[in-house]
Parts: C-alpha cells; structure tokens; sequence
C-alpha cells in the first residue's frame, strides 16, 4: 500500500510542477520571433509615416482599429477571457492589417520592401505561435463577442457594410500592433517596467504627442499617389 501511495503523491507533484507551465500564456519559443518583430518595429516612425503623404488614411474594418482599449473592454465584457484567444484575435486582426497596407503600395515605394519584411517576420511569429500549441486549442469554440469580431473579419469586402469601414494611417495601424503586441505578450517584453504597464493605455502614449480622436477614423479620402 506505501507503494502505490508514493507513486500517487509523485504524480501529483509533477502535475504541479508542470502547471506552471502549462498555464503560461506566452511559450517561450514566442519570444524570439516577438522581439524580432519588434526590432523592426522601431523604424515605424520613418517608414510608415516620413515616407507617406501627410493626412495619408487607408480603408479597414472598424475592428483592425485594434487599440489597448479594446483589449480592456473585451476583459470587461467576456468574464474571466483567456489570454491565448485575445493572441489568436490579434494575429487574425493584424495579418489583415499588414495586407492592407502592402496592398497600397507601389512597387517601388520606399516602405514597400520595409512592410513587407514586417509581414514577413509577423507570419514567422505566427507560425510559432500555432505549433506552439496542440490543434485543440484553435478548434475550440470563441467567446461570442470574439466571435462576432471574428466573423466580421473574414466577411467578405462587399458584403461589409459601409458604416462598418474606418479610414486609418498606416503610423496608427502599426502603433496598435506594435502596443497590444507588448500588451498580450509581455513576458516577452517584461523588464525593469510593471508587465501591467504594457496594458495601460496611458503606457503607449509616454513620448507621444496628443492626437485627435478622430484622426483614426473620420471617413476621408487616401490621398493618390
């Protein structure tokens, strides 16, 4: 009977050493491709901004406006949301953003071969991000307000109501994903600042000037190359 009774308490201790583990919801092999995204993040300010005509908007849905204020009211809405589907709901998010942007420049622009890069290193950390986790996880049924936002997403363009289109700069778009990235990844990021602080929207606006609410989203026309 001592026998069995060791094994029992043996395996228990090591579910509860691996549960640490399992429960994180960054895996380590995230890390890598994040902070290589991020290093090409830094030159945003040049390449998505110097480099475009001023007042230079682009088409996209309302929710590719994906700001850290979205993240705290989809946590207000959805009780206890995990982690992992606001990081499956960001790559889905700015895969399509990324497109975009790629998708109005000319081939010889100067940020052209910049954004594709980005794209680029953004698939790799995709691609970690799925064979980081067993194929349950994506098969798993959303919450319905990640749902609805999912749907919207991948609707098809002419079936998307008008009133749903937002007009964007590029500069903002990137910012977005450069600052929810930060926010839904920090152990990648964590290191002398609270982790809190990568979800604070006033942490993303340190060494910004003020900008209007309405510049993301009033509905005028990108200028022609």
């Amino acid at each position: 009977m001592v026998q069995p009774s060791l094994c029992f308490l043996g395996g228990l201790l090591g579910l509860f050493l691996m549960a640490p583990v399992l429960m994180a919801s960054t895996p380590a092999s995230m890390c890598t491709p994040l902070k290589t995204l991020n290093d090409s993040l830094s030159h945003r300010r040049r390449y998505m901004k110097h480099n475009f005509p001023i007042n230079y908007f682009i088409r996209v849905h309302h929710e590719e406006i994906f700001k850290l204020s979205n993240i705290s009211k989809m946590k207000l809405k959805v009780d206890g949301l995990d982690e992992l589907v606001l990081q499956r709901l960001w790559f889905q998010v700015n895969q399509g953003v990324l497109k975009k942007i790629i998708r109005v420049l000319p081939e010889r622009h100067p940020s052209r071969p910049y954004t594709a890069e980005l794209e680029r290193r953004f698939r790799d950390a995709e691609g970690v991000f799925v064979q980081s986790h067993p194929p349950e996880v994506f098969q798993q049924e959303l919450p319905e307000t990640i749902q609805d936002i999912w749907d919207q997403l991948t609707e098809e363009p002419d079936r998307v109501p008008e009133s749903s289109w937002r007009f964007a700069s590029p500069k903002s778009l990137v910012d977005n994903l450069c600052h929810t990235m930060c926010c839904l990844f920090w152990e990648c990021f964590s290191g002398t600042e609270s982790s809190q602080d990568y979800c604070e929207v006033s942490h993303s606006k340190k060494g910004r000037k003020t900008q209007s609410p309405e510049l993301e989203t009033r509905p005028t026309e990108p200028a022609e190359w």
